[in-house]
């Protein structure tokens, strides 16, 4: 979906990508970084300091335009380059996904940090390890169909799917924003009226917003993978009936 809109923002960071080009950093570099700055944002997360977590996580998403955009301006795009770059753009989801899992500590060993969820229980995390491990996986698995289509099925493309990258991740930053912002917790508040549907949503540890868009973050990577799937076998049986 928005991932049609990939090559306008590839034009729009173009004058970005010749001012860094001509610093003489390589776009490699510009990767590496991003990891690190990936890691930051996990710290962030799991030390509970929720808003400026998404801040730095918002920073990478950047930071991977950057390294893109410098290597078309300095014509260095190469195929271990985007190789690089989308492997650890893996391992920058799951140091996402990971401080989430594992915060806010603040709330039991850093009671002095400036930013807690007033509302929160000491010794909850911003999402259950089930869920983020469910989520992880289908995105994790999302790519590695397509990447396998690719090589291994030997198609130009299979980006089909319901949903891309860049819809998982507003997902994700929404949910942020829906955890972080209100002074309660929006989603039980929502589902208090209905005792029925809240039991249900708490027997399985869906207990807040951004758990709930994690979830749906899972469900439609999983879809995608499928997708991809029958997608790719259609492609190549195709070209194997041509040949």
């Amino acid at each position: 979906m928005l991932g049609s809109l990939r090559e306008r923002y590839q034009r729009a960071m173009m004058p970005v990508g010749r001012v860094l080009a001509k610093t003489g950093i390589t776009p490699n570099m510009i990767t590496g970084l991003t990891l690190l700055v990936a890691l930051v944002s996990a710290w962030f997360f799991i030390i509970g300091e929720i808003i400026t977590g998404l801040l730095v996580m918002i920073l990478t998403v950047v930071m991977d335009m950057f390294d893109g955009a410098v290597a078309r301006a300095a014509n260095l795009s190469s195929k271990f380059g985007a190789t690089f770059d989308h492997t650890l753009d893996r391992y920058a989801e799951y140091l996402f996904m990971l401080g989430l899992m594992m915060g806010p500590l603040n709330a039991v060993l850093l009671p002095w940090a400036p930013f807690t969820l007033s509302w929160w229980v000491a010794g909850d995390t911003f999402i259950p390890w089930f869920w983020g491990f469910f989520a992880l996986f289908g995105m994790i698995m999302a790519s590695f169909t397509r990447a396998k289509a690719e090589s291994v099925g030997g198609m130009e493309s299979c980006t089909v799917g319901i949903a891309e990258r860049q819809e998982k991740l507003l997902l994700q930053i929404a949910g942020i924003l829906l955890l972080a912002i209100p002074t309660s917790n929006i989603w039980i508040d929502l589902l208090t009226p209905l005792p029925g549907l809240l039991a249900f949503f708490i027997s399985l540890d869906i207990t807040n917003i951004l758990t709930l868009c994690i979830v749906i973050v899972g469900i439609l990577s999983h879809i995608t993978v499928v997708q991809r799937l029958l997608y790719a076998r259609k492609v190549i049986l195709a070209s194997e009936l041509g040949e």
